[in-house]
């Protein structure tokens, strides 16, 4: 256990390495340099291996369904709660955390934690269930983005004739997509990582290993949070943590999963963070639209997503924690659905309080706005 939370805190030390490191990059186009490290070198040789390492177990080929299933419910779930805490429909922030909030992140969040406490048995059981996830992060909510856009981009009145052949052109060319074709078209013909050159295995997993340590290091230097920003976040965040947990206890009831270190994995898994791969796509999107467009007119909210990945990781990581290290906590559906209404509680008590404070703020501006348009209607009465 000592592992896992060392590990965990080498995670924020990283982050913190990003922020302290923000007066060193000056401008914009640092970040952006390390940005396409990661996302043309780091991600791509990341993803690779991963798809190539897929180990296909049939007795567990139900795993990669349910968590396509828990994908499939907070993507559908989540129209209908965002309104409700604030981010009004077909804004860039209401679109960005439609990507985000169904994505799964269990190789940063759940996975160095279950595999020190529960074993390498229960490891490979999250690591098949990943397979869905990466299916839904990697392809489907791909598709999602780039349908999107191409509303947005309609919707703003630019001309769609030849935009999308050019968009598909320049995405099928992106290192990213060229890898995961190149690991799809492999595997359909029996290949595994195994089987490839040493030299390619090993530039592969050297530049893989410079995904954690740079994502960390990219979100604690583009992180930009308000104080009631980071309220709104964290509310919407221990919503997410309160449906997923409501949809663990029905999967529990419904399968009858009586057996604890069974339970343990599986709402391990579904408290994963989000991830880093559907910022992945929206950042492509984002360099696809005009700079000089506001982010609030994109079809997404770039600084928004590093904010919510900045806050995701470690508020995930200790609600994962805290389930292990209390695993009475969850020890049969009943007390998942009471640990579910607390957060679904907690984050209405803050939804609440962050729309209290912008009535506050309005209320406020209005009373110093309101004197000086009574004196310019006074002057104006007086020159007529």
């Amino acid at each position: 256990m000592e592992t896992t939370i060392q590990k965990t805190i080498v995670f924020g030390v990283f982050i913190l390495i990003g922020f302290l490191l923000k007066r060193k990059f000056t401008s914009k186009a640092e970040t952006q340099g390390l940005k396409k490290i990661i996302l043309n070198l780091a991600l791509p040789a990341t993803i690779f291996i991963a798809l190539m390492g897929v180990d296909v177990d049939p007795s567990l080929l139900t795993l990669p369904f349910l968590a396509l299933l828990l994908n499939g419910l907070l993507f559908w779930i989540f129209p209908f709660v965002l309104p409700m805490v604030g981010f009004k429909k077909n804004t860039s922030e209401y679109r960005t955390l439609r990507l985000l909030l169904p994505s799964l992140a269990p190789g940063l969040s759940c996975f160095p934690f279950i595999a020190e406490i529960l074993g390498p048995t229960y490891l490979a059981k999250a690591a098949m269930a990943d397979l869905g996830n990466k299916i839904f992060v990697l392809i489907i909510l791909y598709c999602v983005a780039v349908h999107w856009f191409m509303k947005v981009s309609s919707n703003t009145g630019e001309k769609q004739s030849g935009k999308l052949k050019s968009l598909i052109t320049t995405l099928l060319s992106e290192p990213v997509t060229v890898l995961i074709l190149l690991a799809i078209g492999l595997l359909s013909f029996g290949f595994s990582f195994q089987n490839l050159p040493s030299m390619i295995q090993d530039v592969l997993q050297k530049l893989s290993l410079l995904m954690t340590p740079l994502v960390m290091i990219f979100i604690g230097l583009s992180v930009k949070i308000r104080k009631d920003q980071f309220i709104k976040i964290v509310s919407i965040l221990i919503l997410r943590a309160g449906i997923v947990l409501l949809i663990s206890a029905g999967i529990v009831g419904v399968m009858g999963i009586t057996i604890r270190e069974e339970i343990l994995w599986l709402i391990s898994f579904s408290l994963s963070a989000c991830s880093f791969w559907p910022y992945a796509h929206i950042a492509s999107i984002s360099e696809k639209e005009k700079e000089e467009l506001d982010d609030s007119k994109k079809t997404f909210h770039n600084g928004f997503a590093i904010n919510v990945l900045a806050i995701s990781f470690p508020l995930s990581t200790v609600m994962i924690m805290s389930i292990m290290l209390n695993p009475s906590m969850v020890g049969d559906p009943y007390r998942i659905i009471l640990l579910a209404i607390g957060c679904i509680g907690i984050g209405v008590i803050l939804t609440f309080w962050v729309r209290y404070q912008e009535i506050k703020d309005v209320a406020k501006r209005n009373t110093t706005i309101g004197p000086k348009q009574n004196i310019w209607i006074t002057r104006q009465a007086s020159k007529n």
